[in-house]
């Protein structure tokens, strides 16, 4: 089945570049483009789009905001968005994966990059690598303090069996499913089936928000160094 890709970002360069890059790729169709986040809102949802590559910083309804609105549609419950920045730390990117979004992507990453990572969302995967979003994650949350945990992510940890528990805190410290088995002792496919559970007693849309669960709840403490 064809990828369709919505691309919002107030550069029109940057959305060209993006279009010739995804069009080239078996599999993957452009369904649309969108200057600013209320645009991709209505695109995604009138182009049927299965993936929205976001940015953050643009006019009118930004990023963030049309992130949240897509993660609060039940129409738009299949749309995986993942955050472009130009930057590697942005404030607003873990702000974006509280409310919906798969991930994140350096505007700067590799072709090949980007083209893996759009197949990732579209499976429900992670944008990029479990560790580079842990690890955004980690830094922003270490930077924000010693602030108590979550009292409301706390309580539904209690839902999590033993291993679903354990599971999750191997998926905040950023190791892939094939990683966790191997270091569990269990096959990837049992990891893999404790990973979607634990996402559906928490109320996870993907991976990227099993992470910010678990460091939110206090289940796993950032690092400070």
């Amino acid at each position: 089945m064809t990828i369709r890709v919505l691309l919002a970002d107030d550069q029109a360069l940057l959305r060209s570049a993006f279009r010739v890059l995804v069009e080239s790729e078996p599999g993957m169709a452009v369904v649309g483009e969108a200057s600013d986040g209320a645009e991709a809102v209505r695109l995604a949802k009138e182009r049927a789009a299965d993936v929205v590559l976001m940015d953050i910083r643009m006019p009118g309804t930004d990023g963030l905001a049309a992130t949240r609105m897509i993660g609060a549609d039940p129409d738009l419950a299949g749309v995986r968005v993942g955050i472009l920045t130009t930057f590697e730390v942005d404030d607003y990117v873990v702000e974006a994966l509280r409310a919906g979004a798969s991930g994140f992507l350096g505007k700067g990453s590799e072709p090949e990059e980007l083209l893996a990572a759009i197949r990732l969302a579209a499976d429900g995967e992670a944008l990029l690598s479990p560790a580079a979003t842990k690890g955004l994650i980690a830094r922003f949350l270490a930077q924000a303090g010693t602030a108590a945990p979550d009292p409301v992510r706390l309580a539904r940890l209690d839902a999590l069996t033993g291993r679903e528990r354990e599971v999750l805190v191997q998926v905040a410290g950023g190791l892939s499913n094939d990683e966790i088995a191997e270091r569990l002792e269990v096959s990837p496919l049992t990891v893999k089936t404790h990973v979607n559970r634990a996402m559906a007693k928490l109320g996870a849309r993907d991976r990227a928000q099993l992470v910010v669960i678990a460091y939110e709840s206090g289940l796993v403490r950032p690092r400070t160094e």
